[in-house]
């Protein structure tokens, strides 16, 4: 660890001014995440239930459009790392996406809840348009930015790790103002769509003053003036991306973590409903509890950091995630059993998630110093393209299993489900994690940066003193 304290203080002296970032400016850049999580925390988690048990769509509908949209998600990543990668305004290159794209991204947001009483075939196309429009065009234009502009902030490693820390700190705050008080708002609004759209729209207001928030106190402070002299063409950019093994590492990791979201987030509202026999405030004690652990967590991380390193305390927590999941399996319809399992696993599930961000960081050094050729936008949009891509599979598969099942959809009239669809809730609630968990497990063993970061940027820093890549 000696080392790599040395690198970043050469780092602070010689190369980019203002390296230490404030308490401020880490908290300001969390509240972007904040703002993204309110509207897609709604999305990976409420929204099916809202479609199927609401509006009254099938369910394999909906699974359909998530699934179909993903290939509009993975292009727009793509185009807009490039975008991103040849923006230049008085701004910078990534921050005026975030003030530019804030309005139109939050109402969207409430026009998804919005879906007219008309055929099915007409809801179709709007639920289409409107989610691709939503979360494909307009998230997608705040958030490769948003993840691209912590590497423009700072070269240290180390504050980029804060800055993650403090992403995925405030992150999980979004996922509490939406998904855990919205059912409780909908209940008190009428239980019925105008409900959703009304408690959407107050989400979106909160949205709107956090992504404010981010873009007037995050300034874009790393420059180079290689970059400035040589285009790359665009086959020697993906190429190099593609390459990049630590790339597709933090990618898989990534989608790891968002698809555990999905799966838990999905599955979960209907296991309180249908197994626990309670769709009032279960899930959201639930949710707000793992949520709650993660960010402690994921604060408890800078106590062990510089000692232990990012992929070693990830890989501990990967473990523990997996065994607390495992526990759950001896009393699945206990609600207090699965309240304390979650706690335990959500301790777990912190670190990665709270430093995965920093990860992505690192592998932009590591591809600068391996293929001279810096790729902050790219190395963000490539990992949007995992975890839209995985979060989309995951809710695809989910629908198509529950409809395997024979699970009946309804628009508030109560149903009895067969005994083959409950027990299909059970089963992708309980296995999710534990297949997903493990994977991590398996590729934080693989995953060798960490050593290597502290000779990558030696190395770097005498090359860009020679006005080299």
């Amino acid at each position: 660890m000696n080392a790599q304290v040395k690198i970043e203080k050469e780092i602070q002296v010689s190369h980019q001014p203002q390296e230490k970032l404030t308490f401020g400016t880490r908290v300001a850049y969390g509240c972007g995440d904040t703002a993204c999580n309110v509207v897609y925390g709604m999305i990976t988690t409420l929204l099916t239930l809202f479609y199927t048990d609401y509006v009254g769509l099938p369910v394999a509908t909906v699974g359909i459009v998530m699934l179909v949209s993903r290939v509009f998600d993975g292009m727009a990543d793509i185009i807009m790392g490039f975008i991103v990668n040849r923006t230049n305004t008085k701004w910078g290159k990534a921050r005026p996406w975030i003030i530019w794209m804030s309005v139109p991204y939050c109402v969207t947001a409430v026009a998804l809840f919005t879906v007219p009483q008309t055929n099915a075939s007409l809801q179709f196309w709007y639920i289409f348009v409107v989610y691709n429009l939503c979360t494909s065009v307009l998230y997608t234009a705040i958030n490769v930015p948003y993840g691209t502009m912590s590497t423009l902030m700072t070269r240290s490693s180390h504050e980029r790790d804060m800055l993650s820390i403090f992403r995925m700190c405030l992150a999980p705050v979004g996922r509490i103002v939406a998904v855990t008080f919205t059912m409780p708002v909908v209940k008190l609004f009428g239980d019925d769509q105008a409900a959703w759209a009304k408690a959407m729209a107050m989400w979106s207001v909160f949205a709107l003053a956090m992504l404010i928030i981010c873009f007037v106190n995050c300034k874009e402070t790393v420059t180079f003036e290689a970059l400035k002299r040589e285009k790359i063409p665009v086959g020697t950019n993906v190429k190099a991306l593609l390459t990049n093994q630590y790339f597709w590492s933090t990618l898989m990791l990534w989608t790891v973590t968002c698809v555990h979201y999905t799966v838990v987030g999905t599955s979960l509202p209907y296991y309180c409903k249908y197994i626990f026999h309670n769709d009032k405030w279960m899930y959201s004690v639930l949710y707000l509890a793992e949520t709650g652990m993660m960010i402690v967590g994921a604060m408890l991380c800078p106590l062990f950091l510089r000692r232990f390193g990012k992929r070693n305390i990830s890989l501990c927590g990967a473990i523990i995630a997996v065994l607390a999941q495992l526990a759950f399996f001896f009393n699945t319809n206990s609600f207090q059993w699965a309240l304390i399992t979650s706690l335990i696993r959500a301790l777990g599930e912190a670190p990665l998630i709270a430093l995965v961000f920093g990860m992505m960081g690192d592998v932009v050094e590591f591809g600068q110093w391996k293929y001279h050729i810096r790729q902050e936008s790219l190395v963000f949009a490539g990992g949007t393209v995992g975890f839209k891509f995985g979060t989309g599979v995951a809710s695809a598969i989910m629908a198509a299993l529950l409809t395997q099942a024979g699970y009946i959809s309804s628009a508030g009239a109560a149903v009895v489900q067969p005994e083959s669809a409950i027990s299909m809730i059970r089963n992708i609630y309980l296995w999710g994690p534990v297949l997903l968990w493990s994977m991590a497990v398996v590729i934080l063993l693989l995953y060798k940066l960490d050593k290597k970061h502290s000779h990558i940027m030696s190395e770097l820093l005498s090359r860009e003193a020679r006005g080299e890549m």
